[in-house]
Parts: C-alpha cells; sequence; structure tokens
C-alpha cells in the first residue's frame, strides 16, 4: 500500500490543508516534515473552520494519528496555544493522538526577534524577503549551526544550561551589533521551563513509530507546508523559506528512508498566487488581479497578509512537477475562474530576447523574464460544489484537460469549494 507525499507545487497557499485533511480519511498517520508555524492550512467541515498553523491538518479527524517531525522547527508557545483554540472547537487531542519528534529544533523569543530586526534593517536597503517574523529562518540557522536547543533539551535541565549559553555566545554578538539589548541566560531558562511540563507528554521517537507503522501495514500521509517555489534550493531565491519544501524532505523531517514515500501528490491552484517579496512572472496588478483575489478570498491565513494574484504559470508547475517527481496534482479552486469571458496561461518565457521553458535560477534573470500566454475560452457555468466530471461545464473540463498537458502531469484530484467534500476523486493515491 502506497504512502503518500503531498506537496505544494507554486508559492503555497494552493489548498493543502483541505486536500490533506480529505485524504487523511484514508490515512493512518499524517505527518508534517518540514516548516513551522508560519506555514498556514485552512480548514472547512460541516460549516465549521478551523485555522491550523503547526498541528497536521490530520488532527481533525478522530482516530489518527498525527506527527511533527524533526524537519520541523518548534515554536513550543505556538504549539500550546493553537491547542487550546483547537480544543475550544471542540477538537480533543493528547498524546495518544499527537506525537512531537524529540529531536525537532525549538523556536524561541530571540528567533523571532531576531526575525524582526533584520527585516527591519532590510527595509532600509530594498533588500526584504517578505518573512513571517515567526523566528523560522534564525531557528533553522541555529539548527544548522549546531546550536539549537531541541525538544528533548526540555527534559534534561542539566544540561540545558550550557545548551542556552552556547546558543546565546552567537545570538547576543548578533544583537550587539544591531544595536539591541542582549538577552540573558535566565530569561531563556525560564521560557523554557515554564512551557516543559506542556510539551514534553508528546515527545517520542518518532522515526521509531514511523518505521513501526510502515511494517504493521499502516498508511502514512506527509504533509508538506509552503509550496515548491518557496524551497530553499529549488525556489525564487532568496525569496524563499527556509527549508527544503519539495517531496525529497519528506523522508529526511521524518526520519523514513526514501522508499517510504509511495505516491507524490502536487497541490495546484488554478491560477497563481504568491505572499510576500520577490518574482511573480504571470501577477496581474489590475481589475483581474483584484477579482482573483476578491473571489478567491486571498488573504494569507497566517498573516492576513493580501496574496498577490495572476494567471496558471505552466513553466513553474512543469519545473515544481519534475524537482518533486509529482504522480499526479490535486487542482484546487477552479471555481473561482467561474464567469471569466477569457482564461490566460502562461506557457513559456521570454529572456532577454529568447524563448525558454523554465524558470531561470538567477535573481536578475527572474526578474527580467516576460510571460508568453495563450488566450482559452472561460465558461458561464458554475463548478462550485461539483462533485463528478458530469456536472462540470465542457470548457471547464477542456482548461483542465489543457493544464495536464502542459504541465506533464495528470489530476488525480479536483477541489471545487472549500468544503471537504466538494471534491472529484480520479485517482486514488493512496491505492496500490
Amino acid at each position: 500500500m502506497a504512502n503518500v507525499v503531498v506537496v505544494g507545487s507554486q508559492w503555497g497557499d494552493e489548498g493543502k490543508g483541505k486536500i490533506v485533511d480529505w485524504l487523511s480519511e484514508r490515512a493512518d498517520v499524517v505527518v508534517r516534515f518540514q516548516g513551522g508555524h508560519n506555514a498556514g492550512h485552512t480548514l472547512v467541515v460541516d460549516g465549521k473552520t478551523y485555522k491550523l498553523s503547526l498541528l497536521p491538518s490530520g488532527v481533525v479527524r478522530p482516530g489518527k494519528l498525527s506527527v511533527v517531525g524533526n524537519g520541523v522547527v518548534f515554536d513550543p508557545h505556538a504549539f500550546v496555544a493553537e491547542l487550546s483554540r483547537i480544543r475550544e472547537l471542540g477538537v480533543e487531542i493528547g498524546p495518544d493522538r499527537l506525537k512531537i519528534a524529540e529531536n525537532a529544533a525549538l523556536i524561541l523569543s530571540l528567533h523571532r526577534e531576531l526575525d524582526g530586526f533584520r527585516e527591519d534593517a532590510a527595509s532600509d536597503t530594498g533588500t526584504k524577503i517578505g518573512t513571517t517574523r515567526r523566528g523560522i529562518g534564525p531557528a533553522y540557522e541555529d539548527k544548522v549551526g549546531r546550536r539549537a536547543i531541541r525538544v528533548m533539551d526540555l527534559a534534561d535541565t542539566d544540561t540545558l544550561p550550557a545548551k542556552v549559553e552556547r546558543l546565546l555566545t552567537h545570538h547576543n554578538a548578533l544583537r550587539r551589533g544591531l544595536g539591541h539589548a542582549e538577552v540573558e541566560p535566565r530569561a531563556i531558562l525560564e521560557e523554557l521551563t515554564s512551557v516543559a511540563g506542556d510539551v514534553l507528554p508528546y515527545m517520542d521517537r518518532v522515526w521509531k513509530i514511523l518505521d513501526e507503522a510502515r511494517r504493521a501495514g499502516s498508511r502514512i500521509l506527509f504533509e508538506g507546508a509552503q509550496g515548491t517555489l518557496l524551497d530553499i534550493d529549488h525556489g525564487t531565491y532568496p525569496f524563499v523559506t527556509s527549508s527544503n519544501t519539495v517531496a525529497g524532505q519528506a523522508a529526511t523531517g521524518a526520519g523514513t528512508g526514501p522508499g517510504a514515500i509511495g505516491y507524490v501528490l502536487g497541490i495546484v491552484k488554478a491560477y497563481t498566487t504568491r505572499v510576500g517579496e520577490g518574482p511573480f512572472p504571470t501577477e496581474q496588478d489590475n481589475e483581474t488581479g483584484e477579482f482573483l483575489g476578491t473571489r478567491g478570498r486571498e488573504f494569507g491565513t497566517v498573516t492576513g497578509r493580501k496574496r498577490r494574484c495572476g494567471w496558471f504559470d505552466a513553466v513553474l508547475v512543469r519545473q515544481a512537477v519534475a524537482v518533486n517527481g509529482i504522480d499526479g496534482i490535486a487542482l484546487t479552486k477552479l471555481d473561482v475562474l467561474d464567469g471569466m469571458d477569457e482564461i490566460r496561461v502562461c506557457t513559456g518565457y521570454r529572456l532577454d530576447g529568447e524563448t525558454i521553458d523554465y524558470l531561470p535560477a538567477s535573481q536578475g534573470a527572474q526578474a527580467r523574464v516576460e510571460p508568453v500566454y495563450e488566450t482559452l475560452e472561460g465558461w458561464k457555468g458554475t463548478t462550485a460544489g461539483a462533485r463528478s466530471w458530469n456536472d462540470l461545464p465542457a470548457q471547464a473540463v477542456k482548461y483542465v484537460r489543457h493544464i495536464e498537458e502542459l504541465i506533464g502531469a495528470p489530476v488525480a484530484l479536483l477541489s471545487t469549494s472549500p468544503e471537504r467534500d466538494d471534491t472529484i476523486l480520479v485517482t486514488d493515491p493512496f491505492q496500490d
């Protein structure tokens, strides 16, 4: 039986939350493998809306095991707050249903502060990245720099003070250089010990749990955050997140071998959006962009920031299909395009007078590319709430089929509204 990896195949915000939640009905275990609480997932279940940032989307389903993998950077205070919010919505989740990797690196207050200090300084020089100021990047830097405080350290009060001192040797030097007050070790120790009792019951050896689940024949769903074009290696660098968002990271970020990954499902919006700074070849800073943003309710789940909107970019998605090894896509928000007379699709770029079929890696080249469009006929009927191909207008079906041809991957799932059951299943990713 196949395990499934879900990855965003544009700049994030593709509707992963709904798709993962929908797929989790077929899964036994749902695993987050990268990112932090900068990743927003909005689920609409029976008219009730759940907004998650750190917790896996499977938590709203009773009887499923949710796992926060070692590839996630974990803010313990954000975790406690999110757990409280979801309980207020009637979702009961305890250590029997949720496991946090003991070797996941922690996000601390000093990471959030440093995130803001550097972004504010960059604002003066025009080099802003568009960070969510949640401390994600600085936490990953400390992880790679071998000075991170990890979940397991909360249980070892004897070694924790020395680890805090090592961390502050680095951070206080940065804070002095940026003109900010140093942090006292006692403040960080209090920050950690105050929350340890709430976190430690959920701590476990995630790699072992997943190994045992695989051997028992359980179905595992690996849930990515952000999108392929925000990948630290393969995205629009430097306007990216601080982790690998591609499918291959599922193995590393959960503690499984690459053989644990079966089917790779890419989530793709029927148009394109991005939040924050950076290149966006098909962006429509006009009435079309306003229409897509208003109709699609394009505001960030975490930040509330208005998303930039534009036409579907087949070049980007084709590239995402390649670097992720995508087997099929889940196409979301088709209903947003209902009623448009014409719909444009980007099929290539012009760069310095040359036609190319890929997004160049260079920041300068990315800023210079010009989209090459194809214009398709729109449709007057509605796709909203459709649960079979027969419910779709003929032109909408043609649009979907054309996208399949352009990106080189079939549509496995078609989402026609935020509601969980408004989904057309073409291929069950879990089916061998």
